[in-house]
């Protein structure tokens, strides 16, 4: 019997990480020692406060509620699905736990005794960065997939409440301080202090005449056995300083390094000769120094953006973006949290720039400079679905101002665009073929004259126009004054009510590219050309439902949601008898997307043609899948803007 239950435990672990990471006997191993604990309605296994348990949890049934106390209101903070582990940070980190756990309906949960993880966490890499992973994001629950949590979702933008992974790219990537400050026994505070602020440094050591250390003092510790203490600047640092330390070699795995200042909640690590307190100093760690150089979650880089004003140095982060991409997609991770997290470090990297040519150009134009403006991000990355560093499509708008000043107001405008362009291309991403960028007269007006061109675009629509619409209609500020773009959006959907003979040429547009098989269900491919029978994903696929997911929303006449996806989700809720099929639509757009951005990195470029016989059978037809709702929508469009009367 014991065997059986045993077996359970293990096919149930093996599912989910970082259980899925173990080799069978590491995992027979951890399911002997599991404890299965029932915990019924209501029942806490743990409360704010306690000390930590020797388990940490996983949860097989039911479901379990993390809140938070604060005066006499509880706020769930996490809930806790079938194969989530919690616990960890209270244990690992030995520390109180933060939260409470309640189950909500009656839960089955897997005690498993840290003792059974010991050895594991020491020699499986994988699972340590897991943890780690976790902890860096300052996760109370530890999960791989993020769209499980929709906290993870709102709040990825916070860059302290980072829901996002941690990714070690190596250790000779690993960047500590060698220079490490020092001071012998007996110094006093006074001495310390004043050394610590002549380097810049936030710690210093105390080591003996061998230079073997014996304690270290930081500013957390001078503002709170010092200062808060009322102790005297005399006091010899050995009465204040932190005893004995903890010490590692400096090439050890990285995941040795990080959950040991984990485990013992250090905020430095000394490196020294051969590891132990017993020989020469030879280097420090910081957490910000595991955070800055190894770790590519968001909020690192997002971090690392704004605290930097050096060019090569964005260009690198955003490099390492890449990296990041490719590692959630790997992994599976939502779209819809991809394309935020992605969007959200493109964002920041425009507004940094912007910032910087404001910075370098203002002194010289001291009127134009206090010109209201909105830097806009248009098409694709409007919409927030740019994975791909493809071609820009951005714009400026700005104030009215007197017609005797409009010149040199569009001058100074341009100034800041044509730099904003030149770090964005420093930056990886392609200038826009057609030129529709800032940097481009036609595309940085004041407010009058954009409202004139929707005008015109909305009253005559051409081929051009509608070309324009599709482009300009998804924008979104980035940074500026964002009533001017607002404002604009009120202008369009003014314009267009009452005027059905737009929605009916945009309509007409959406059906310009029908559904991408051909009569024996192959791919509709290139026939000739440099990309000749490659099937164009963004033609043929992505645009026809970016389209009518614009179109769709222009004619409910709704503000301010963009994405495709997100579009669709929009019409599900207001068109409950095509819930099914919108809803349809926004995953197959997702698949879409990931295919792209999947594409692209494999082969160094936009993604955007696809060679159909190198996909496998199921990539095939998974893609074949998400051209289904293509079909659907057009139809109900042909009928809805009746198209058939209208010469198309």
């Amino acid at each position: 019997m014991a065997n059986v239950i045993v077996n359970r435990v293990k096919e149930f672990l093996k599912r989910f990480p970082p259980f899925s990471f173990l080799n069978d006997d590491a995992l027979t191993l951890v399911a002997e020692q599991v404890e299965v604990r029932f915990i019924a309605k209501d029942e806490f296994l743990f409360l704010q406060g306690d000390p930590a348990q020797k388990f940490f949890f996983v949860l097989k049934e039911g479901t379990v509620h993390l809140t938070e106390k604060e005066k006499e209101e509880v706020q769930v903070m996490e809930v806790c699905d079938e194969g989530d582990v919690f616990g960890v940070l209270a244990l690992l980190g030995r520390r109180p736990y933060i939260l409470n756990a309640q189950a909500k309906e009656d839960s089955l949960i897997y005690a498993i005794p840290v003792a059974a993880f010991e050895k594991i966490l020491q020699e499986n890499s994988r699972v340590a960065l897991y943890f780690a992973a976790g902890f860096a994001s300052g996760q109370v629950v530890v999960r791989t997939d993020l769209s499980q949590s929709q906290k993870a979702r709102t709040t990825f933008k916070e860059v302290s409440k980072d829901a996002g992974l941690l990714i070690f790219t190596g250790q000779s990537d690993l960047n500590y301080s060698s220079q490490v400050l020092t001071c012998a026994q007996g110094t006093s505070i006074q001495e310390a202090v004043v050394a610590m602020a002549e380097k810049g440094v936030g710690s210093i050591v105390i080591t003996n005449l061998k230079q073997h250390p014996i304690g270290i003092l930081t500013d957390k510790d001078l503002r709170n056995r010092l200062i808060a203490k009322n102790k005297n600047y005399d006091t010899p640092i050995d009465e204040l300083m932190t005893s004995p330390v903890i010490t590692k070699k400096k090439d050890a795995a990285f995941s040795d390094l990080y959950l040991t200042m984990i485990k013992n909640r250090l905020h430095h690590l000394i490196f020294t000769e051969d590891g132990s307190p017993d020989s020469p100093v030879t280097g420090i760690l910081s957490d910000h120094d595991i955070l800055l150089s190894q770790g590519n979650s968001p909020a690192v880089l997002i971090n690392a953006l704004l605290n930097t004003w050096d060019l090569s140095e964005m260009a690198k982060i955003r490099e390492r973006a890449e990296h990041l991409l490719r590692y959630y997609l790997e992994n599976e991770v939502s779209m819809d949290f991809v394309a935020n997290i992605i969007s959200e470090i493109n964002d920041t990297i425009i507004r940094r720039a912007v910032q910087m040519a404001c910075k370098k150009h203002e002194a010289a134009h001291p009127e134009a400079s206090k010109v209201k403006f909105c830097f806009m991000s248009l098409g694709s990355e409007g919409r927030e679905e740019q994975l791909l560093r493809t071609d820009l499509d951005n714009a400026i708008v700005f104030e009215d101002v007197p017609k005797e000043k409009l010149e040199s107001t569009q001058a100074y405008m341009l100034l800041i665009a044509s730099d904003v362009i030149e770090t964005l291309l420093a930056c990886g991403f392609e200038a826009c073929p057609a030129e529709i960028m800032a940097n481009n007269p036609k595309w940085c007006q004041p407010l009058s004259s954009w409202k004139e061109l929707f005008s015109d675009w909305i009253h005559s629509p051409n081929q051009e126009a509608l070309m324009n619409a599709t482009i300009f209609f998804d924008f979104r500020p980035i940074i500026g004054h964002k009533v001017l773009a607002e404002e604009l959006s009120e202008h369009i959907y003014n314009e267009i009510a009452g005027k059905s003979i737009f929605l009916n040429f945009l309509a007409k547009n959406a059906l310009l590219n029908p559904p991408p098989l051909g009569f024996f269900r192959n791919f509709i491919v290139e026939k000739s050309g440099e990309q000749k029978d490659k099937f164009d994903i963004k033609l043929r696929a992505m645009m026809p439902l970016a389209d009518i997911a614009r179109l769709l929303i222009l004619s409910h006449r709704l503000i301010g949601i963009n994405n495709t996806f997100k579009r669709f989700e929009k019409l599900a809720d207001i068109e409950p008898n095509y819930r099914e099929l919108m809803l349809e639509a926004g995953k197959a757009y997702e698949i879409l997307m990931r295919m792209r951005a999947t594409e692209g990195l494999q082969e160094g470029n936009s993604g955007r043609y696809i060679q159909p016989e190198k996909l496998g059978k199921l990539q095939r037809q998974l893609l074949k899948n998400a051209f289904a709702p293509i079909d659907e929508l057009q139809k109900i469009i042909r009928v809805r803007f009746q198209l058939d009367y209208f010469g198309s």
